[in-house]
């Protein structure tokens, strides 16, 4: 299932390709579906090469004429193609099977009306799942599709959607019709896309930068379109759309823009062009934070750069993954900041994104931005922190360096040279550097090209009035990432106002560079309350609080009056406590004593998500319970404090019922349910029943019984999944077998379905419920990686870990394993490593907090 980079970059030299016609009959039942492909090429007269597709039954095999023997070339994975001449036709027929993985062709069954849904999902190597293709983003081509269905489904491909014409005959036996698509621009073939079923759409339509009407369509299951807010998604597309072909220079590049909603999507979302497949949990049935909106926002921005930059150009090979991830990423958050109602996305971007940027830097198998990708299995593991958000972020800072409308003018410059083509990194970097007159090779080699987050603090000496006498800025690295970096920041001096508000008195924007960098602009100014390096977050490294400034953000932290200062004064806190360099305790008490005044609601939520990993990993394990019972409290308080349907009042709840513990704090959760005590205000709709409900089931105050009655008043496919994770939670030896069995030893559950069961079976009150598996799970490693997709393997390896067994006993046990498997497998190991980490990171900062 590999491919090498090699073996691509040969493929390159040999091919060039020019169109493929597929045909797909969608009518042959549950299991396959026939798939047919003529592919027209060039080649090196003589050569050789091969063409991937992943198929069941290969039926036909016919190269220039003449027929192959489908035995002998074809091994279920590669078709072997000898003695190609100048100008190539070759067709493939083969039955290829349909996926419940998120991977190639996606097969889902709505429980609500029985109705078949169907969506592809290419990035990185599963076109081949679906017809045969050389399967590679440097090969690009035209695509044109023909697809026979079900006669009242929707079919919907890149090129817009043309009328059924019916089918001679379906063999089923039913009604069908065949829907024949024009070809679509040169593209490659991971950005192609067929969505069909039985889909609702809205329609509404645009005014490209360059006169033309374009199409736009909303589309979702039928179940759930009854809860879509079409004109809230159509109006961001405007925004965003308007933005990007006025920052661009360039006009929206495909004939149509779709935007479909479909189930038991792997990812947030995937950018084929003039199709953009979204996750179904973006169809909002109940009240969710504010965050999750300004989330699916960003979100739609995101897909929609990309129409541009990766669509319309496309990295060369995958080690740019980066650039077209982390480019969509800084886009989308500068559109939603300067075009949209998510004024203060740069807040969220700074707490959500270069956290998990952070955070990404600091594990064993931390990488340069431009990565050394070898094969496939390289790109699927680099689908992580470093590759989009702390590309994005260094991208900001690169914006920071050069100068916004200069960055612009080089983009667009780009745009306009390299149209429908591949390119690499050095590409745009030269239009950069053309634009701004800086030379970004140095800039290029210290940021792209090595790994590792700077810490950068600051050392000020004062008079005896508070007068600043001296001030540096300290820069400095881990031995093994040493590198230094230049920086372009922001000092925000901040003091009170009149009304006890910690506001900005003087800001000073400067650039950074080597170990030691005095400012000697600062110097005669009077000291201030909290001096903030990186104010503005402008530059990419973990900040310090000099002594006074720290002393002053523990007691004043919610006076800031913006949003920005607070959260990456919040995020220096939560940086120390991770790093064992503060108790955690301490991090818990500056949450819940700030938390309730936070007006931002991305912040909140990281806020909660972080309280809740201090007091699952990183507090004393001897205090943990009587901590965390302690905190379930407080949240309760701050729900019950907080507004009347406000979005603080559920948050604060959500995060209540998952800490609830005790008895009282577990009455509390019965009684939310059971509509005998609900706080005013809160709705207790049907998402939210089922997060109580878990609680309880965790609790041992709710069973299966419960369960099953809970999913005969929501017997949809979210109440499936919900019930999946709560069944799992059944805090019972018994329950915690079968959730393994079903997870491990069997290999037939959907992805959505695997991915809830993970998240139920280590939800656990006694941890001790967990340690009978934990051979089971090394055990079984090896096997899960050879014989699973990656997506299944991936979340079984990562998800099964035992992180919440923080011992010395876990870390062994891993270490023993790592040296089984030595240099086998490196995306294994490096999956291994990572969780690793966490039991030595929890077991540093339970160090310093013991």
């Amino acid at each position: 299932m590999n491919l090498t980079r090699d073996e691509a970059r040969t493929r390159a030299d040999l091919l060039t390709v020019h169109s493929y016609e597929v045909t797909l009959d969608l009518t042959r039942g549950e299991r396959v579906f026939r798939s047919t492909t003529v592919v027209s090429f060039d080649a090196e007269p003589g050569a050789s090469t091969f063409i991937d597709a992943v198929t069941d039954t290969v039926h036909r095999v016919e190269l220039n004429g003449v027929g192959l023997d489908a035995s002998e070339v074809a091994d279920g994975v590669r078709i072997q193609l000898p003695s190609l001449a100048a100008s190539n036709t070759l067709v493939v027929e083969a039955d290829m099977p349909y996926m419940n993985t998120g991977e190639g062709l996606h097969r889902f069954t709505d429980p609500v009306d029985g109705e078949v849904y169907l969506y592809t999902q290419f990035e990185v190597p599963d076109s081949r799942r679906v017809f045969a293709v050389f399967e590679q983003p440097d090969l690009k081509a035209t695509f044109r599709f023909r697809v026979t269905a079900p006669s009242h489904w929707d079919v919907i491909s890149n090129s817009p959607t043309p009328a059924p014409v019916p089918a001679d005959s379906a063999a089923d036996g039913g009604e069908s019709s065949t829907w024949y698509f024009e070809p679509t621009p040169v593209m490659s073939s991971y950005v192609t896309a067929l969505i069909a079923g039985p889909y609702q759409s809205v329609r509404s339509e645009l005014t490209s930068s360059d006169g033309r009407t374009i199409p736009l369509g909303v589309f979702a299951r039928k179940s759930l379109m009854k809860y879509m807010d079409a004109e809230n998604i159509f109006a961001l597309t405007r925004q965003g759309f308007a933005f990007y072909e006025e920052q661009f220079g360039a006009p929206y590049p495909f004939e149509k823009y779709d935007q479909l909603f479909v189930p038991e999507f792997n990812a947030g979302a995937m950018e084929n062009a003039g199709a953009v497949t979204f996750v179904e949990t973006y169809v909002f049935r109940s009240r969710v934070p504010d965050a999750t909106v300004e989330r699916r926002a960003i979100t739609i921005l995101h897909e929609l750069a990309h129409m541009w930059f990766g669509d319309l150009v496309t990295m060369r090979w995958w080690n740019d993954l980066w650039l077209n991830e982390s480019f969509a990423e800084f886009m989308s958050t500068l559109a939603a900041a300067e075009a949209t109602e998510f004024e203060q996305a740069w807040t969220t971007f700074a707490i959500l994104e270069k956290g998990w940027a952070y955070r990404q830097d600091q594990l064993p198998s931390t990488h340069p931005i431009v990565a050394e990708i070898n094969d496939l299995e390289d790109v699927q593991v680099n689908f992580d922190g470093i590759t989009y958000a702390k590309g994005a972020s260094v991208l900001k800072q690169l914006v920071a360096w050069v100068g916004q409308d200069q960055f612009m003018a080089g983009v667009r410059q780009y745009f306009a040279k390299h149209s429908w083509k591949n390119t690499e990194l050095v590409d745009l970097l030269s239009e950069l550097e053309a634009a701004s007159g800086r030379d970004l090779k140095q800039w290029s080699a210290l940021w792209l090209e090595t790994a590792g987050v700077n810490t950068l603090r600051p050392e000020i000496g004062t008079d005896d009035d508070g007068t600043i006498a001296s001030f540096t800025i300290l820069q400095t690295a881990i031995e093994a990432f040493p590198t230094i970096r230049p920086h372009r920041l922001a000092v925000g001096f901040y003091d009170h106002d009149d009304d006890g508000a910690l506001v900005r008195v003087h800001r000073l924007e400067l650039d950074v560079d080597g170990e030691r960098t005095d400012v000697p602009d600062l110097v005669g100014r009077k000291r201030p309350a909290l001096v903030l390096l990186n104010d503005d977050d402008l530059a990419y490294a973990k900040i310090r609080l000099d002594p006074a400034s720290l002393r002053t953000s523990v007691r004043h932290v919610k006076d800031f009056r913006d949003s920005l200062p607070r959260t990456l004064v919040l995020a220096s806190a939560w940086d120390a406590a991770r790093d064992g360099e503060t108790p955690a305790r301490d991090y818990v008490e500056l949450v819940l004593r700030n938390i309730g005044a936070e007006s931002d609601s991305s912040v909140v939520l990281v806020l909660l998500r972080q309280l809740a990993s201090t007091l699952a990993f990183y507090v004393d394990p001897a205090d943990r319970e009587t901590m965390g019972d302690a905190a379930a409290d407080s949240l309760l308080e701050l729900a019950l404090a907080a507004d009347p349907a406000s979005d603080a009042q559920l948050q604060f709840t959500k995060a209540f019922s998952a800490h609830a513990r005790t008895a009282a704090q577990l009455d509390v959760v019965e009684a939310m349910l059971t509509g005998r005590n609900v706080p005013e205000g809160l709705s207790v709709d049907q998402d939210l029943r089922w997060e109580l409900l878990t609680s309880l089931v965790v609790g041992g105050r709710a069973g299966a019984a419960e369960i099953d009655a809970e999913l005969l008043q929501d017997s949809t496919a979210t109440g499936e999944l919900a019930a999946a994770a709560a069944r799992a939670a059944l805090p019972t030896a018994d329950a915690k077998e079968a959730a393994w069995a079903a997870l491990v030893d069997a290999t037939d559950l959907p992805n959505a379905t695997q991915r809830s069961m993970i998240a139920g079976f280590t939800r656990v009150h006694d941890r001790a419920l967990l340690e009978p598996f934990v051979e089971r799970y090394f055990a079984s490693l090896r096997e899960v990686w050879s014989t699973r997709t990656h997506e299944i393997a991936q979340q079984i390896v990562v998800g099964l870990y035992p992180s919440l067994l923080t011992t010395q006993d876990t870390l062994d046990r891993t270490d023993a394993f790592l040296a089984e498997l030595g240099a086998d497998a490196p995306s294994l190991r490096r999956l291994v490593l990572e969780s690793r980490d966490g039991i030595v990171r929890a077991l540093k900062a339970q160090a310093a907090d013991r």
